[in-house]
């Protein structure tokens, strides 16, 4: 039975079923298990490898920058079993918004899926920021110089109108989301084939220069630099829940959304741990604080010829995780406009390629817009802090319905119930906890915002509000 009180109304699992299977909002199935882990891939692996890796050790960790990716890699390992016992329940697009409609109440559904637009929407801007800087770098060392006035805004360096980079990889990405989920994740495939292929080589070309000594000492800045440094990292890790929000276009989501999920965040975790092991015994950590560390490394080591297979292997992961967390976004977006919580015309596919049309133009052009005109400066704090917020309400939801809906046929059970997703929410909280009080503040001014919206808009115009309202 559906509570329909109000600000705690929630769905059903018919409901939930009903609304995929339904000829206007139904999207086309095309997605496998190795698509799904590769989409994982795809939005984990980019900024985090290529850029954040040595800012977090330089001026945080130290070369316990290792702990610190330990750290946040059982955060999210604990997270993301909750997130595999969800998807394999309700396969169907919105992620922690539409698990927590079921578990928690419109209400909380609303805060999460407006937290999830904060997360996708903001995290764009920035990543294309730093594809555009990698892009303008590589042409430059090929001789092709673009003006200032076209490669970054005012708010972004001297000389600046516009940064024009940015807006066309954004645009560009959308395009590809647009024209279709199964086109979308053959580019996706290829590149992430291409950027581990570039990761693995780093790992075997630079293991041979580590000189122990750099890792001495291993924490000049103690536990608090570990767990600070693993806060920042997070960002590194955002992605795997994307994969969750690709459950309607999965062909056998019940098997394949847990490996999706699960064999993404591993690979990537190895991966990230391997080369920051690597970095920091090529090169002393104090000289990691530079955009492009991985490059860096393989100059100081003499190979600078790899520097150029390295800048577009980064430019190639950049590139990925806009495309995952552009299709994330739509998804979301799509999900809320289908309950009827923003206006209907979001959740309108197209009627060939089966995609949301109108909440793809929406997220290109304030992406485009913020990335070609503004600063980006707080953005990382801000988007990973979304995302624990996330996290910590998707631990929940999964003990909650455990205990009032223990019934619900689970293809996946999260092991250790409830104490993994207890876990998940200690280690969460300890790294939520670890960023400044500014980033709360913003957090609080969005979902404020956001609230305002609800109460205006989205609880009056809720499908399960108009169900209520044809009942009396």
């Amino acid at each position: 039975m559906t509570n329909s009180n109000g600000l705690f109304r929630k769905k059903t699992l018919e409901m939930i079923l009903a609304d995929t299977e339904s000829e206007q909002y139904k999207l086309k199935k095309s997605l496998t298990a190795i698509d799904l882990v590769a989409l994982g891939i795809g939005a984990i692996i980019g900024t985090g490898i290529f850029v954040i890796t040595g800012v977090a050790a330089a001026e945080h960790a130290g070369p316990a920058i290792i702990l610190s990716f330990v750290l946040a890699g059982l955060a999210c390992a604990f997270a993301a079993i909750s997130y595999a016992e969800f998807a394999s329940m309700f396969p169907i697009a919105g992620s922690t918004y539409s698990y927590s409609y079921v578990a928690l109440g419109e209400i909380f559904a609303w805060i999460i899926g407006w937290d999830l637009i904060l997360e996708y929407v903001f995290a764009l801007p920035a990543i294309a920021l730093g594809w555009s800087g990698y892009f303008t770098n590589l042409l430059a060392s090929i001789g092709i110089n673009i003006p200032d006035w076209a490669a970054h805004s005012a708010w972004q360096g001297p000389g600046g109108l516009i940064n024009l980079p940015a807006i066309g990889i954004l645009l560009l990405v959308a395009a590809l989301v647009y024209i279709g989920t199964r086109e979308s994740a053959t580019v996706n495939n290829i590149a992430v084939a291409f950027k581990v292929f570039v990761v693995l080589f780093f790992i075997v070309v630079a293991v041979w220069h580590v000189k122990p000594v750099n890792w001495h000492p291993f924490m000049p800045y103690g536990w608090k630099g570990i767990f600070t440094g693993a806060a920042i990292v997070f960002f590194a890790y955002i992605g795997f829940d994307a994969v969750s929000t690709a459950a309607e276009e999965t062909k056998n989501p019940a098997r394949d959304l847990p490996i999706g999920i699960l064999g993404s965040l591993g690979i990537s975790t190895i991966l990230y741990i391997a080369v920051a092991a690597i970095l920091t015994g090529v090169v002393s950590y104090a000289r990691l604080n530079d955009p492009a560390p991985v490059a860096k490394a393989l100059n100081i080591i003499g190979l600078n010829w790899a520097r150029g297979l390295v800048s577009i292997g980064a430019l190639t992961g950049i590139t990925t995780v806009l495309l995952v967390m552009t299709y994330g976004s739509t998804r979301i977006i799509f999900a809320m406009s289908r309950d009827g919580l923003l206006p209907p015309a979001f959740s309108k596919l197209h009627p060939k390629f089966r995609t949301p049309t109108l909440a793809i133009y929406l997220i290109a052009i304030a992406t485009s817009l913020v990335a070609g005109f503004l600063p980006i400066g707080i953005i990382a704090e801000l988007v990973n802090i979304g995302t624990m917020l996330a996290f910590v309400l998707v631990s929940i939801s999964v003990i909650v319905l455990r205990y009032t809906q223990p019934d619900l046929p689970r293809k996946f059970r999260a092991p250790g119930v409830p104490w993994t997703p207890l876990l998940a929410i200690i280690f969460v909280g300890a790294l939520m906890a670890s960023l400044p009080w500014e980033t709360w503040v913003r957090l609080i001014v969005w979902l404020i915002i956001g609230l305002i919206i609800y109460f205006s808009y989205g609880r009056h115009h809720s499908k399960l509000a108009q169900q209520k309202q044809q009942l009396k």
